[in-house]
């Protein structure tokens, strides 16, 4: 199948969950925040399998994302409207185009993967950094697969990828988990909640700041 024919049919899966859940879907609870996440990384890194740890289903027949993938994870208090992109080369020209609305970033790369892979990874992720419908998100970048032999240390994936200089000023989680280890990748998420939360209340504060100024100059 062509790279656009995917990128059509992914487009009608977007617009069908969407028209589902406008028809077919209750609203959530009135104290319950909702966040339109995006979540990105190359083939093989674990992002379709670490969705379905979130969601506690079944990974024995979880295969790579070749187009778009939509999942609701639910938590006590907030529920992540999750769209994964597949990461293949041919699909990830054509991830920018459904960054817009996106209110957070999970960035999932292959701790144990070769020099190679991992450069790869780093570009994607500084340009996902550097793009400007993203720039200003929250980010919650999982290096996944720290339970292998050849697993890069947190302080050497950190070191590797560049962070500091590149994410100076923005709010990151760095995160190092594997699929055999829950409570670290539900340790990253709560972290990346609570980045979302402050992110939330801050653009209302600014936001209730812009009116009122715009209120004060029309008198």
């Amino acid at each position: 199948m062509s790279e656009c024919a995917r990128v059509i049919i992914s487009c009608c899966r977007i617009a069908l969950h969407s028209c589902y859940q406008v028809l077919c879907c209750k609203d959530p609870p009135a104290s319950c925040l909702e966040y339109d996440i995006l979540c990105i990384g190359l083939t093989n890194a674990g992002k379709s399998t670490l969705l379905c740890q979130l969601l506690d289903e079944n990974t024995n027949k979880v295969t790579p994302t070749s187009g778009f993938n939509i999942r609701a994870v639910q938590f006590e208090k907030a529920i992540l409207n999750v769209k994964e992109l597949g990461g293949g080369e041919g699909i990830r020209k054509y991830w920018s185009r459904y960054y817009q609305g996106s209110q957070g970033v999970i960035f999932v790369l292959d701790s144990a993967s070769n020099e190679e892979d991992l450069e790869e990874a780093r570009l994607e992720l500084h340009c996902a950094l550097q793009h400007p419908q993203l720039c200003t998100l929250p980010f919650l970048i999982f290096a996944n697969h720290q339970d292998k032999l050849d697993a890069r240390s947190i302080p050497e994936v950190r070191k590797f990828l560049e962070l500091e200089p590149l994410a100076l000023g923005k709010q990151w989680v760095l995160q190092g988990c594997s699929f055999e280890d829950q409570p670290s990748i539900h340790n990253g998420v709560t972290q990346f909640l609570e980045l979302l939360e402050e992110e939330q209340q801050h653009s209302a504060v600014l936001h209730k700041t812009t009116m009122s100024v715009t209120a004060q100059s029309r008198k």
